[in-house]
């Protein structure tokens, strides 16, 4: 891949959050997986393990996630946003949101429509494929932003394949009901979701786009001639 490509690669890529029902090859995900743990970590740890889920497996689970969403309060295992939110940030969260929510044509004041629409972050905004990353409880801060860089491979690595993601962070949410659900080992903790599948272009939701900060906000350069 040609530098254009991969700089083009990474401003074509999104969040997609409807998907065509069409099932993924087990190989296809496979791959994808494969090259996601290409990514560096320090000490190649290599931190970060991913559940594939599809089928009655991938039903089954959401199920169980949708129903402890509706029953139980949010329990966070880590912290995700800073607390409290800076309000630079929380201006920053609330735009986004908004945005969504208008190309949904969902009104601000339309408090269950926001919830039906949260609610998809449990089904895996109904991909074919779910995955559900986990790492090791013990793991330090570092190998946490690892696991970011092993995601965005695997999110380029899809769509270089021709498939749509979106990471799904509000299934930490439920991370002990998907811990219980899946079996998995006591030192595991349930990071993130992730959704797989063929973009559904026509979905209103998919044509949503969040903004980037501009180069002068987040980067400075010094002893450059």
């Amino acid at each position: 891949m040609t530098q254009a490509a991969i700089i083009e690669a990474l401003r074509s890529r999104k969040s997609v959050r409807q998907y065509l029902p069409t099932a993924v090859p087990q190989a296809d995900v496979a791959q994808i997986l494969t090259a996601a743990r290409l990514a560096p970590s320090g000490a190649n740890l290599q931190p970060g393990r991913f559940y594939a889920l599809a089928g009655d497996a991938l039903s089954d689970l959401s199920a169980q996630l949708m129903k402890a969403a509706q029953t139980k309060d949010p329990v966070s295992e880590y912290s995700y946003f800073p607390k409290p939110m800076p309000a630079a940030l929380k201006a920053k969260q609330r735009a986004a949101g908004f945005a969504l929510y208008q190309a949904l044509g969902i009104e601000r004041r339309d408090i269950q429509g926001r919830k039906d629409q949260f609610a998809r972050n449990y089904r895996f905004f109904d991909a074919p494929v779910g995955i559900v990353v986990t790492i090791h409880k013990n793991m330090g801060k570092g190998c946490f932003m690892d696991l970011g860089m092993s995601l965005m491979a695997l999110f380029m690595a899809a769509q270089d394949m021709g498939y749509a993601t979106t990471g799904i962070g509000a299934i930490g949410n439920v991370g002990p009901d998907a811990h219980e659900a899946l079996g998995l080992l006591d030192d595991e903790l349930v990071v993130c979701g992730v959704a797989l599948g063929h973009e559904d272009r026509s979905a209103r939701v998919n044509q949503f786009r969040t903004e980037r900060d501009p180069l002068d906000v987040f980067a400075s350069f010094r002893g450059f001639d």
